[in-house]
């Protein structure tokens, strides 16, 4: 890390980042995407402050739980572990990203005034696709104290927003999966125990909160006139499936079936893992916000459990991405993506029999959808050039 006044003009970039996990795996997931982004794709020198390495470990089995400091992937993992925390060392990067508002130590931001050369200081926040997003989107506020700057960075699906996270390398390595029979032959004896389904079946992932709406569906999937793989990565609908089957528990290596449906209970896997996951599967239920981008970028169909806040105060959120990604469907498939996305977020019971004849126009627009969606740049890259022009 550069801890000099000036950093030298041909010197890596040093990057410090700070993640506080609030909930689930989505704080965490974006940052070490964005981590591992920064550092392989623009050669920068990365530390993540993080402060839950349990979480952190269940996403990557590298991570040592036990470990004040690491290095992982070649990026340093700080286990920060009180608000005040800055380091064993007080060294002050170039940039410094502030994740999702978690407040610096205070210690960190008056040596980041002290600097000769101020760092360029990002408050990266949650992805939104309401329109307000673009017109605060680099939007600049400065400190009440120090003669600091902090700019808002605001992740999003439309044009002047900073875009999604998304790896140079992805599209190549979804072609190669789905070109390659062997490689997905491999991929379901290791999750499932057995071979590939047959071209009839539709495979769905099953990734959600606890949601009240599941046994309606997963009755409906059991009367589907053709059959249903149903995959679901241990997590907290788990339980809801293993009480639909008569089941004490549904993890790693469960298999139940009823019907017309089949499922399986996969173990929690890492990154790489879940985006496999979403390439095998023709549908695919995601929630919160780094598997909602994931699924973006699989080119599926997909159905998404936004975060419940208080007061509905989701469903606008909701909207406003179904407003983006909906756009260009026919009325028909339109309106049946809606009226499920809004029965799967709580308002009414999702419908399968109407979703499923949408599922070949929704396939479609999925695909258009990924390449409008890369069309804004990804947001490593975007938030990779305004640093850069920044320190120039």
């Amino acid at each position: 890390m550069s801890d000099a006044n000036v950093s030298p003009l041909c010197a890596p970039i040093a990057c410090d980042l700070f993640c506080a996990v609030i909930d689930n795996f989505g704080d965490i997931g974006v940052c070490w995407r964005l981590a591992r982004q920064l550092a392989d794709e623009h050669g920068w020198q990365v530390r993540v402050f993080v402060d839950d390495l349990h979480t952190f470990q269940r996403l990557c089995p590298a991570l040592s739980i036990g470990r004040a400091t690491q290095t992982v992937d070649g990026i340093v993992v700080e286990h920060w572990h009180d608000p005040a925390h800055a380091g064993d060392t007080l060294r002050i990067a170039d940039v410094v990203i502030e994740a999702f508002a978690c407040e610096l130590p205070p210690a960190y931001v008056a040596a980041m005034a002290e600097r000769a050369r101020k760092p360029v200081w990002l408050n990266l926040e949650y992805l939104s696709a309401e329109d307000w997003v673009a017109d605060f989107h680099l939007r600049p506020s400065p400190h009440p104290r120090y003669p600091l700057t902090k700019t808002f960075f605001f992740p999003g699906l439309g044009a002047g927003t900073g875009g999604v996270l998304k790896e140079r390398g992805l599209d190549a390595a979804r072609t190669a999966f789905e070109d390659s029979p062997q490689a997905r032959a491999e991929w379901w004896q290791r999750a499932t125990g057995g071979p590939p389904p047959t071209p009839d079946a539709t495979v769905i992932s099953l990734f959600a909160y606890e949601n009240p709406a599941v046994d309606g569906l997963l009755a409906q999937w059991c009367d589907s006139a053709t059959p249903v793989v149903l995959l679901v990565p241990e997590g907290r609908i788990s339980g809801a499936v293993a009480r639909f089957f008569g089941m004490p528990s549904f993890g790693a290596g469960a298999h139940a079936e009823r019907s017309a449906l089949r499922a399986h209970g996969l173990a929690f896997t890492d990154q790489a893992g879940y985006d496999r996951l979403l390439w095998a599967s023709d549908l695919n239920f995601v929630r919160g916000e780094d598997s909602f981008v994931r699924a973006q970028w699989a080119a599926r169909p997909f159905v998404w459990h936004i975060y419940p806040q208080a007061d509905d105060a989701h469903l606008p959120k909701l909207d406003a991405a179904l407003d983006h990604y909906a756009r260009a469907l026919p009325a028909a498939p339109r309106a049946a993506l809606a009226r499920f996305w809004h029965a799967w977020n709580g308002r009414g019971a999702p419908d399968w029999s109407e979703f499923a004849c949408a599922l070949p126009q929704l396939a479609v627009r999925a695909r258009d959808w990924a390449a409008e969606l890369a069309a804004i740049g990804d947001l490593a890259g975007n938030l990779a050039e305004f640093a850069k022009s920044q320190l120039k």
